[in-house]
């Protein structure tokens, strides 16, 4: 079996694109077929195209539009690693990234003027993102040259504009109807901020976890040491947020966790300092749908994170991250709100993925020798 694809990064996460149709072919449910083409059940994905990490075991497969009022629609797969399993459950802001791109790339949107307006929806979440390229004098340049932090080299710069991002999973901005919420675990209590916005976060306080906010980059060492803690406070969110009905029913994808903490006075460049988890694992920069909720999150009195960045915020919120400061930003449109961010994307590598014909069978066999 032969499948088409597109090897692209965006932001910082690498992801393998894929056009419906493409997939349509194989004959064969993306449950099954998705872990069978990354190489899962296998932390080193060995015998497939995944790259091991949260960050890079991700998929994005593009629709042709079924309105006119949108130019792509896609929908992401989060793509087990060490389990032959697919999480839908949510978006990813850095794969996102990819979109625009690929559409202008593969001629589904026609360049216009010097920044081209692609207007995208997620079927995950059913959001609506509208995301800018620059297309100098009418195309895209012949060398990307945007530059962002976290990854070492450019690509071409894609603005994300999340349309009224509030809800779109749970219906509400805060789903349990307050701004912060007590959770018990591991013998404590923390106190929690529950936001829906992007994607579904829940937001602990870097103090109660004993985190230094002048020693941030000592933050991973101690986090490390409360991921089972901080796992069950991430599923006891997901009860309380509506997304489950118990706690071992959990996605690992959704929601996610976010550690916020104040900036130093010495560090004016940033507005707080924040850690997220991916798949149970500090993220190595920022999930970019997690940001969105940052963002809405400092706007809203009586979550933890307003209590840091107060009412003085301007139009642009700094989050320092692991791989550096990531700047969102929120713009008024008439009656609507973009929220968004400002990525890089480039293709890596056009191919043809090659596996076996009995991809059920093959992934049948795998599961069950891992549970012997």
């Amino acid at each position: 079996m032969k499948i088409q694809a597109q090897w692209m990064r965006g932001g910082t996460s690498k992801c393998w694109v894929f056009e419906a149709e493409h997939l349509q072919e194989a004959g064969t449910s993306l449950d099954v077929l998705l872990p069978r083409l990354f190489g899962s059940p296998d932390p080193r994905q060995i015998d497939g195209v995944g790259g091991g990490t949260s960050t890079t075991s991700k998929a994005v497969i593009l629709h042709r539009p079924v309105s006119d009022d949108v130019d792509v629609e896609y929908t992401f797969a989060q793509v087990g690693i060490e389990e032959a399993a697919v999480d839908w459950g949510s978006n990813c802001g850095n794969g996102s990234a990819v979109v625009g791109l690929y559409a202008i790339e593969q001629g589904w949107v026609l360049p216009t003027g010097d920044v081209t307006r692609i207007v995208t929806r997620n079927t995950n979440t059913n959001q609506i993102i509208v995301q800018r390229v620059p297309t100098p004098a009418g195309a895209l340049a012949a060398v990307p040259d945007a530059q962002m932090p976290g990854v070492p080299f450019p690509g071409y710069a894609v603005g994300l504009g999340f349309q009224d991002p509030a809800g779109k999973t749970t219906g509400s901005l805060l789903p349990t109807g307050t701004a912060t919420d007590t959770i018990a675990a591991g013998g404590t209590r923390w106190t929690v901020s529950m936001v829906d916005a992007g994607a579904p976060v829940v937001m602990v306080r870097a103090e109660e976890l004993g985190l230094d906010p002048a020693r941030y980059d000592s933050w991973r060492t101690r986090v490390e040491l409360e991921l089972d803690t901080l796992e069950l406070i991430r599923r006891q969110a997901a009860v309380r947020m509506g997304l489950v009905a118990t706690t071992a029913e959990a996605a690992r994808a959704i929601p996610k966790l976010a550690i916020v903490g104040a900036p130093t006075q010495a560090d004016p460049g940033c507005d707080a300092n924040v850690m997220m988890l991916s798949m149970g694992k500090p993220h190595p920069a920022l999930a970019i749908t997690g940001s969105i909720a940052l963002t809405l999150a400092a706007r809203t009195s009586g979550t933890v994170l307003h209590s840091i960045t107060g009412d003085t915020l301007g139009s642009t919120l700094r989050l320092r991250t692991p791989a550096g400061v990531i700047e969102t930003w929120s713009e008024e449109q008439g009656r609507t709100l973009l929220v968004g961010v400002d990525r890089t994307a480039r293709t890596i590598a056009t191919t043809i993925i090659h596996l076996p014909e009995d991809t059920g069978s093959a992934v049948a066999a795998s599961l069950a020798g891992a549970t012997r």
